[in-house]
C-alpha cells in the first residue's frame, strides 16, 4: 500500500487511518513546494487533478480521502474501525461521513477562499458570512450528536472519528469552533490519540 502524502492537507486523513490500522505502508512525500503534483507524471499515473493524497493499493491509485477511509476500514474489518454492513451503526457511520464532507467541509472551503485565498478584488464578504451561518447552523446539529458521547458512532473510534476530528481541526484553525467548546474537546480528544500524533508530526 502507498500513499502519495503532503503535510497540512487532506492527506493526513488517511495516513492517520493507516496508523490507526498498525498495518504496512509506504508513505510517498509529494514536494508541493516545488510542484511535484503537477509533473505530467504524477499527473498521468498517480492523481489527474494533480493534487494529494492518492492511495495506492494493489497498483491501482484511488482519488479522494474520503473513499480512502471508507475503502481502509473495509480493507480490515478485523480492526474494528467501521460498524459492521448492514447494521444502524452502519447506517449513522454512512450519515456521519455525508456530512462532514458534504454539509460542513464547503462551508469551510467557501469562508477560506472569502477571506484568505481568493486575490482581495475577487472576494464576496457576503458569501463569506454566510458560509459562516451554514457552518455555524450545521455545527450546532453535530454538537447535539455529540454530547455526552466520546465517539461519532456507537461506542467505538471509527474512521468517522478521523474524518470528523480532521475536520473540525481545520474548523477550529479557522476560527469558526470558538463557540462551540464539545467540538474542540471531541477534537481535541481524538487528535491526541497517538496515531494522529505520528500521523499529524510534520
Amino acid at each position: 500500500m502507498k500513499l502519495y502524502f503532503a503535510p497540512r492537507t487532506r492527506s493526513t486523513r488517511p495516513r492517520w487511518l493507516l496508523e490507526e490500522l498498525g498495518v504496512p505502508y509506504e508513505l510517498v512525500r509529494v514536494d508541493l513546494a516545488s510542484g511535484a503534483h503537477k509533473h505530467p507524471d504524477y499527473v498521468q499515473h498517480v492523481h489527474p487533478l494533480g493534487v494529494v493524497p492518492a492511495l495506492e493499493d494493489g497498483g491501482q491509485p484511488v482519488m479522494e480521502s474520503t473513499a480512502h477511509l471508507l475503502h481502509l476500514a473495509d480493507r480490515f474489518p478485523e480492526k474494528g474501525l467501521a460498524p459492521a454492513p448492514g447494521t444502524p451503526e452502519r447506517a449513522e457511520y454512512y450519515q456521519w461521513i455525508s456530512f462532514a464532507v458534504t454539509t460542513l467541509e464547503p462551508q469551510l472551503e467557501d469562508f477560506l477562499e472569502h477571506t484568505q485565498s481568493l486575490p482581495e478584488a475577487h472576494r464576496v464578504p457576503a458569501l463569506a458570512d454566510r458560509a459562516v451561518q451554514r457552518f455555524h447552523d450545521a455545527a450546532r446539529v453535530l454538537d447535539a450528536r455529540l454530547a455526552g458521547r466520546e465517539f461519532l458512532v456507537g461506542s467505538r473510534f471509527s474512521a468517522a472519528d478521523v474524518l470528523m476530528a480532521s475536520l473540525l481541526a481545520w474548523a477550529g484553525a479557522l476560527g469558526r469552533t470558538k463557540d462551540f467548546p464539545g467540538l474542540q474537546a471531541y477534537a481535541k480528544r481524538h487528535l491526541a490519540r497517538p496515531a494522529a500524533q505520528r500521523a499529524r508530526a510534520d
